[in-house]
């Protein structure tokens, strides 16, 4: 992981709302409290998912669990699912920000490309010259993720998923964004004590000992049916 953080000012956040389907709770979707909360507002569990795009764990956790919490757990109403950033570093920072490029309802599926393509490119932090970790650590913060998103492959990932460089850009250039990603990072871990990622919080607690879809999945059928 780089050691060198990037660092930003303290900004506002304005929370965008996307409209509901009762029908299908998966159509709601809420920008608040740091990241993207899905599902019906009045179920009886609140899963808090806190993730990070440099951890493979949670790129197993991705591709073990998101099909399953959305469509058995999300889309009829029984929970809502709160997915969270945790910013390790540079390029944790970079991916997170396109994966907020654009409408709160685009979110979801900006995640999953980069989580599940991660085997693709996170290979290529360990083989980053000392040039490459130069130009991800100094100089002009846009400029340091630009260089990010061309090494790792991200402007391609974006332009899959209709992007145009352009785009892409101007997301990245958004320091408030990175002030905000950065500044939940860092309250994330106090209120909620976090020991790494990916974790959990339900109805406002973390569980302990759970860092997977293994883990999470028994704990949720089992307080849905104590309901």
């Amino acid at each position: 992981m780089l050691k060198k953080f990037a660092t930003v000012a303290a900004l506002g956040f304005i929370a965008v709302v996307a409209p509901a389907n009762t029908s299908n709770w998966n159509t709601a979707v809420v920008e608040a409290d740091g990241g993207h909360r899905f599902g019906n507002p009045d179920a009886k569990l609140q899963l808090i998912e806190f993730v990070s795009y440099t951890c493979p764990h949670c790129a197993h956790f991705s591709k073990d669990g998101d099909g399953a919490l959305q469509l058995a757990f999300v889309g009829p109403g029984k929970i809502t699912r709160d997915i969270r950033h945790i910013v390790r570093d540079p390029v944790d920072l970079t991916a997170a920000m396109l994966a907020n490029c654009g409408a709160p309802a685009k979110f979801l599926q900006n995640h999953n490309a980069f989580m599940l393509s991660q085997d693709k490119w996170l290979p290529l932090m360990s083989k980053a010259s000392p040039a490459q970790i130069q130009r991800w650590t100094t100089g002009d913060y846009a400029a340091r993720r630009r260089s990010i998103a061309s090494d790792f492959g991200f402007y391609a990932i974006m332009e899959r998923r209709g992007y145009r460089r352009t785009d892409t850009d101007r997301c990245l250039a958004d320091d408030k964004m990175a002030t905000r990603l950065t500044e939940n990072t860092q309250k994330s871990y106090a209120r909620y004590n976090l020991s790494g990622t990916p974790s959990f919080a339900i109805n406002g607690v973390t569980l302990a000992g759970t860092h997977g879809w293994s883990a999470l999945e028994p704990q949720l059928k089992a307080r849905l049916v104590s309901k």
